[in-house]
């Protein structure tokens, strides 16, 4: 009896497809210069495990490359001994109702304070604010609980605001 093997899809439309959320990711959490290392090395990690193991219907190819990107930015910052990237993000972000303090700042100070946030906090807030992706998928990302992603979210926002109240950051009027 003959060996039938499903043929591989193709990785041009996944690449297109998902190109622009990883790159956000990785802008929103290593800076625009080192981003594209990042997005390269992402999409090098993901070409070469290509197609993920779990391509059946429903699978959430969306989440495995944000997690490729996540943990290459990780491996970056981690390298660099460097905690705070450089440069201003391209765009506004998302604002959900708990997160409206998002929309109270200035742009850049927004983007230099998130930048400002420890490593998981940074990668929630902007996973969730810009990329706009539910709690489940952040944790999906961060490869932790839906708990602790909303945690880091939380902590995050809260962090923000306490700098707000604090007047350390500049608010829009």
């Amino acid at each position: 009896m003959p060996l039938v093997t499903t043929p591989t899809p193709p990785f041009q439309p996944f690449y297109a497809a998902h190109s622009a959320a990883v790159l956000r990711l990785l802008v929103g959490m290593v800076g625009p210069t080192d981003a594209e290392d990042c997005f390269q090395d992402t999409f090098l990690k993901a070409l070469r495990a290509w197609p993920p193991a779990d391509t059946g219907a429903g699978a959430r190819t969306d989440s495995w490359v944000l997690t490729i990107a996540h943990r290459t930015a990780l491996d970056l910052l981690r390298r660099s001994g460097r905690e705070v990237p450089v440069d201003a993000l391209p765009e506004q972000a998302v604002v959900d109702d708990d997160d409206r303090v998002l929309a109270t700042l200035d742009a850049g100070a927004m983007w230099t304070a998130v930048r400002a946030l420890p490593p998981k906090q940074r990668g929630a807030v902007v996973l969730r604010s810009v990329l706009d992706l539910s709690h489940a998928q952040v944790a999906e990302v961060l490869a932790c609980s839906e708990a602790a992603a909303r945690r880091s979210y939380a902590d995050g926002i809260a962090a923000l605001r306490g700098r707000v109240e604090q007047g350390e950051l500049e608010v829009n009027r």
